[in-house]
């Protein structure tokens, strides 16, 4: 049997924490191994737990999530990180993602979609919501672009098509249907993209693109 996938909760509402406990508990192939109530007290338990995902609160007394997050991903070997919100365009998220944070989710999200992005997060697509985080950006992202790096132009012409598409926030599905591509096809178009940019999943090829004029 497979090593269950281990989750850190922040949030310093008791009830929503045991409420998502009791969800993740639910399946067979995740685990709680630790939640916290505020940023500071995240960084503690992440650092002893070493969790493969933490789902993480923005706004929390003593240290909010932002700054936790920050903390967190300059340690070698960091989880992923969630940022957890009740607004979908949320300026917090936006810079939260630009530190390295994994995507966002809303609180009110649908159990499975919770669930589900658990998982996808920790196989490393890391892709929730990507129109949302596109949508995030295109209204958070007014600094001037910084100059486009040379690995960009690594990019074939085809990956150059892809990468548009998939920094506009579309799923594989819809590339591979406007593109008139297998979505296998189109996976490992990405997957080159990714490798060729140094970027960790398509949340960070979203960030990129804004970072970099690009979109």
């Amino acid at each position: 049997m497979n090593t269950p996938i281990r989750v850190v909760l922040v949030d310093d509402q008791a009830l929503f924490r045991a409420g998502i406990r009791m969800l993740i508990g639910s399946q067979p192939d995740l685990e709680v191994v630790g939640e916290a109530s505020d940023g500071r007290e995240a960084i503690g338990v992440v650092r002893e737990t070493r969790p493969d995902v933490v789902l993480m609160d923005i706004r929390m007394p003593v240290l909010d999530g932002i700054a936790a997050t920050a903390e967190l991903l300059r340690d070698p070997n960091p989880p992923r990180i969630v940022m957890l919100t009740t607004f979908d365009l949320d300026e917090a998220a936006a810079r939260a993602i630009r530190q390295g944070a994994s995507g966002f989710l809303l609180k009110d999200a649908e159990p499975e979609f919770l669930l589900s992005a658990i998982r996808t997060v920790h196989a490393g697509s890391a892709v929730i919501a990507a129109a949302a985080t596109h949508d995030l950006f295109t209204r958070f992202s007014d600094a001037a672009p910084a100059p486009v790096p040379d690995a960009y132009g690594t990019l074939t012409d085809r990956e150059r098509e892809i990468f548009a598409l998939a920094a506009r926030g579309l799923s594989n599905a819809e590339i591979a249907e406007r593109e008139f591509l297998s979505e296998a096809t189109v996976k490992t178009h990405i997957s080159r993209i990714l490798g060729k940019l140094s970027l960790r999943d398509r949340v960070q090829l979203v960030v990129f693109a804004f970072r970099h004029g690009l979109v």
